[in-house]
């Protein structure tokens, strides 16, 4: 039997989602805790993954197991740690896929221009907020949306078979009254750093060190921008999920 976990995490004290043999990751925590509740050895295949400190408001894991357990959701959550919550468990068709059958990916990147005593592990702070040329952030993301190829946005030594994504959405949403910003992205697939490196590219652009034209160069020959700012982890959150066909 097949089982999809709907879970969230908060990745602040995690390695990342994928298990690693010296530091704790998302998938080796709950695992940890499946295998206890089975009594056996359980593995779980996440939808995708996430680097040390990001973190996940919507995230999709399956794993096998030869029978269900009554209130599953509920026992897991008893053993993990407050910074994973286990939505819900569901049985699903034994073909079923957490990773391949996912259509889309929404991430989500949240900046502050100010502390936030309540959401600091959640946000990125940055004292220079009032001097972005929003206008200029909002033109740089939605150039992305005329390119499918990214390799100006693949981190160094990333393991990637390919370098082309299909984005359905970049977007800033400027938020005065709280001084904050979002960046809203959606694709089929992303690459390895690409959320947090596109960001620093607009915020870069906002404060006026590089040119929209720079970006645009770098995507037409595919090469990488002179300056370049992965954004901190902290502020990035994996936001939803889609699969074909499900109410999910």
């Amino acid at each position: 039997m097949r089982f999809l976990l709907h879970l969230a995490y908060n990745g602040t004290r995690f390695s990342g989602w994928q298990k690693q043999p010296n530091a704790l990751g998302v998938q080796e925590a709950i695992e940890s805790a499946l295998s206890k509740l089975y009594n056996q050895p359980i593995q779980i295949v996440g939808c995708g993954r996430t680097d040390a400190g990001v973190h996940a408001t919507r995230y999709f894991a399956h794993f096998d197991a030869g029978q269900a357990i009554a209130h599953l959701a509920y026992k897991l959550n008893r053993i993990l740690s407050k910074d994973i919550f286990i939505r819900s468990v569901q049985e699903v068709a034994d073909d079923f896929h957490a990773r391949f059958d996912a259509q889309s990916r929404s991430y989500v990147y949240r900046i502050k221009g100010e502390k936030d005593p309540f959401r600091n592990e959640w946000i990125t702070i940055l004292p220079k907020f009032d001097d972005l040329d929003i206008d200029k952030m909002q033109a740089a993301a939605r150039l992305l949306l005329n390119y499918q190829d990214f390799f100006t946005f693949c981190k160094t030594g990333a393991d990637n078979q390919t370098t082309i994504c299909h984005l359905t959405r970049s977007e800033w949403i400027f938020l005065p009254e709280n001084r904050s910003l979002e960046y809203h992205i959606s694709a089929n697939r992303f690459l390895r750093g690409m959320v947090r490196l596109i960001v620093g590219m607009c915020l870069n652009v906002g404060l006026g060190k590089i040119a929209i034209k720079d970006v645009e160069n770098a995507l037409e020959h595919q090469t990488r921008l002179s300056k370049s700012l992965s954004a901190p982890a902290n502020g990035l959150a994996l936001s939803d999920v889609v699969y074909l066909g499900s109410g999910e």
